[in-house]
């Protein structure tokens, strides 16, 4: 009577446990910096703030329709006009709960159990332990320095001709290093997958956050595309829960019928508030500076420290860094970090199962002197720790 199935049995997402572990030490009353998990340390806009509590004086939060309201789905269209120049249809705009409820509606639109779908290393964990709940075949394609770390249309064509794929998710800027797929390389990519029949889904999330690198949406070179975008990076909204996903027309009716299933809508109060997410760029193009400014002084310190061999840091908010100097048991490493120095950095085996023991994450969102008093920690302990062997 307590058999739990076998797609339940998923590999946990080590980062929320150390996180976790964090939240335990401070309760003991321990100094803990936070940089193993992806969430901005500024506040919510204050042009969302204020959308919310006008919207809960209402005193009335409802269901709505559950590809959201019009009034996003209008908004969020629109923000493809002007931010990349795109004539996108509101009634291609799927809202959902987070970036996570896209992946799930568009894996259980596109593709049935047993289909083959491939995914970058590293990468976000969540892709493939999804994909292996919902029974199917997960095609790891490998990234390499000599390629900047991104997947090839040559990696694509190679993985298909062994058996073919029926998807392929990729994101760019890519979590966990941060790394952006070029505009021509994207446009290679989108073409190889058409021509291959291969679905593309493209994550988009952090969209925004990018230093200095030229960043395009894939629906630039296709409305076959699907695109995976959030409030939650750029916008400072993690915790409202809140994405939304770009169609082509012909899924539209799918994705709604699933979502009437799955959760009916998605939080009213949020889709209101994230209308206003849009009218608050200058304070968010603030936090975005501090975000640079962050970026700036891991990359200077770091290497100082003996964590020189570091992936492209293009965009997001993420250092991903080698440490096979130091240990070959990322998750060990993590935990003593946590412990012994009180800094919380995400396991490399989340995002790597075969490489990943070599390397952590680190995330740089939060403040600057907490990024600062977090170098100065991380050389402290590998400084105690010494190299390995």
């Amino acid at each position: 009577m307590n058999r739990l199935s076998k797609r339940s049995a998923v590999e946990p997402y080590r980062a929320m446990d150390i996180m976790a572990g964090a939240f335990a030490l401070e309760r003991e009353g321990r100094r803990i910096v936070h940089m193993a998990v992806g969430e901005p340390g500024a506040p919510v806009p204050g042009p969302v703030r204020e959308a919310a509590a006008a919207a809960l004086s209402n005193g009335r939060i409802r269901y709505t329709e559950a590809l959201g309201i019009p009034a996003l789905r209008r908004r969020i269209a629109a923000y493809y006009g002007d931010a990349h120049g795109l004539d996108v249809s509101p009634d291609r705009i799927v809202v959902t709960t987070g970036s996570s409820a896209a992946f799930n509606l568009a894996f259980l639109s596109l593709f049935d159990v047993g289909d083959r779908v491939g995914v970058s290393t590293p990468g976000y964990p969540p892709y493939r332990n999804i994909l292996q709940t919902l029974g199917l075949e997960i095609v790891d394609l490998p990234t390499e320095a000599e390629t900047r770390w991104i997947v090839t249309p040559e990696m694509i064509a190679g993985a298909h001709s062994r058996k073919p794929l029926q998807g392929l998710i990729l994101a760019s800027p890519n979590n966990p290093n941060g790394t952006v797929i070029a505009p021509d390389d994207l446009r290679a990519i989108v073409d190889t997958c058409r021509e291959l029949g291969i679905r593309l889904i493209m994550d988009e999330i952090y969209h925004g956050l990018v230093y200095g690198f030229p960043a395009k949406s894939a629906l630039a070179f296709s409305d076959g595309v699907i695109v995976v975008n959030s409030f939650s990076k750029y916008y400072c909204m993690t915790g409202w829960r809140i994405g939304w996903m770009v169609v082509p027309a012909e899924m539209t009716r799918s994705l709604e019928c699933l979502h009437q299933n799955l959760a009916i809508s998605v939080n009213a109060l949020s889709q209101q508030a994230a209308i206003a997410a849009f009218d608050a760029t200058d304070e968010l193009e603030a936090v975005k500076a501090g975000y640079a400014a962050n970026r700036e002084l891991l990359l200077r310190e770091l290497p100082k420290a003996g964590l020189g061999d570091l992936h492209p840091v293009d965009g997001a908010f993420y250092v991903y860094a080698n440490v096979h100097r130091f240990t070959n048991d990322s998750v060990d490493f993590a935990r003593r970090l946590l412990v012994e120095a009180g800094v919380a950095v995400a396991p490399g085996i989340d995002f790597d199962p075969a490489r990943g023991a070599n390397y952590v994450r680190l995330s740089f969102a939060g403040t600057h002197s907490d990024m600062a008093e977090g170098a100065d920690r991380i050389a402290d302990f590998l400084s105690r720790t010494g190299a390995m062997g």
